[in-house]
């Protein structure tokens, strides 16, 4: 599910540079307004991936993790995927049981839930599950290479074993 938080803040930003310079407000730059959103990033970020992208760099961030009362393996949060031509933000959950540690990742058109196996081996398509999975369960590893921690998954109880596997879901429209 993509978040529309960005867009007021986008539409402030139009108004408040309107105001301060009137002919500005006629020609928004969609360069402009994103270099804005980017100056405006959410204070409790953890950069999770920044990486050279065609045209810019990409960053993926986590903010706003909370964890649920009523059941202590469920975090709740907010991705913020920034490419040079768009950023987008996503709200997604993790839980991180050992017996069923998962991710649910939305998008625009649909939910992924990926099991994860924290300890198991890193390929380039899970590398970003699994920093996202130990960033929300275990924030004091946030930015930890994935494959060096087997024996800190272990050490938690994790069997290091789990079939990794997703599910791929459509969004159902509100």
């Amino acid at each position: 599910m993509r978040s529309w938080i960005s867009w007021p803040l986008a539409g402030a930003i139009v108004v408040a540079s309107s105001l301060l310079r009137p002919d500005w407000a006629w020609s928004i730059d969609r360069k402009d307004v994103l270099e804005q959103m980017k100056k405006s990033r959410p204070q409790d970020l953890i950069v999770l991936i920044e990486e050279p992208d065609a045209g810019g760099n990409r960053l993926i961030g986590m903010y706003g993790l909370k964890k649920e009362a009523g059941d202590p393996t469920l975090r709740r949060f907010s991705i913020w995927e920034e490419s040079p031509a768009d950023i987008n933000i996503y709200q997604e959950t993790v839980y991180c049981s050992p017996s069923d540690p998962v991710r649910v990742k939305r998008t625009e058109t649909a939910v992924f839930v990926r099991t994860i196996n924290p300890g198991g081996p890193i390929i380039e398509g899970n590398r970003e599950d699994h920093l996202v999975w130990w960033a929300a369960c275990f924030p004091e590893l946030a930015g930890t290479d994935p494959s060096t921690l087997k024996e800190k998954a272990l050490s938690l109880g994790y069997s290091t074993l789990v079939p990794e596997r997703q599910e791929k879901l459509p969004v159902v429209p509100r």
